[in-house]
């Protein structure tokens, strides 16, 4: 009779144990994938041709804003005015 309690323990220890290593490798396999999208969305964000493509539209973006662009071309034309004042007084 303890024999027979005893395999039964043994197999059920085993089916535990089963059990236990087949929830350890689901959750393994949900990291691996959950890593390898972390890894695909980070290389996708530093791509250098991608963050330079989308500097320049923000700064594009920012230069097209009235406010900007009047006060630029005021500055440029304040500037190319003292720049031919002091070449003509010469």
């Amino acid at each position: 009779m303890d024999r027979l309690v005893r395999e039964q323990q043994t197999h059920m220890e085993v089916t535990v144990a089963k059990d236990d290593t087949d929830r350890i490798e689901r959750e393994i396999e949900i990291a691996r994938a959950r890593l390898a999208t972390t890894l695909d969305e980070l290389a996708v964000r530093a791509d250098p041709q991608r963050i330079a493509d989308d500097t320049k539209a923000i700064v594009v973006a920012k230069f097209n804003e009235p406010k900007v662009k009047y006060t630029l071309i005021g500055a440029g034309a304040l500037v190319a005015g003292l720049v031919l004042i002091k070449i003509f007084r010469r």
